[in-house]
């Protein structure tokens, strides 16, 4: 069964002028609603379609590293941020005892990098977040 939360915070100055958080199940399944909104974010900022779709796998490509290391039954908790000229994109699941994120020298993170304008992770006991910021290019 697919539960789907959307919601939408009052504005964060620190971050920008919308929130959006978006929970699905920790199933590659469900993948695809988290593509979906980031490629509508992406476009509401008006972003190129390259950038949309690098952006697009690059969220796959995070989301794939989470769910290898998320506890049976787990939740992809995707927390969108939205600037002017800015998409912060930040992924958290609850992860298995012990699990370690890929190698910032791994082919995973050399994805992410070339895809996006930045991104970081952290794993810690038992919860894994990726955070990736796209900004759009002028012209």
């Amino acid at each position: 069964m697919l539960t789907v939360i959307l919601t939408q915070q009052e504005p964060d100055q620190s971050l920008g002028d919308d929130v959006v958080l978006l929970t699905v199940p920790a199933d590659g399944g469900y993948l695809g609603v988290l593509r979906t909104a980031t490629a509508g974010l992406a476009a509401r900022l008006h972003f190129a379609l390259d950038e949309i779709e690098d952006l697009r796998i690059a969220v796959d490509e995070a989301c794939a590293m989470l769910l290898a290391i998320a506890t049976r039954g787990a939740e992809l908790d995707c927390r969108f941020a939205v600037t002017d000229d800015a998409l912060a994109v930040e992924v958290s699941v609850t992860t298995v005892r012990g699990a370690k994120l890929p190698a910032e020298s791994s082919f995973a993170w050399k994805v992410l990098t070339a895809l996006t304008t930045s991104a970081s992770a952290e794993a810690s006991g038992k919860h894994a977040t990726i955070r990736l910021l796209t900004r759009r290019t002028e012209g």
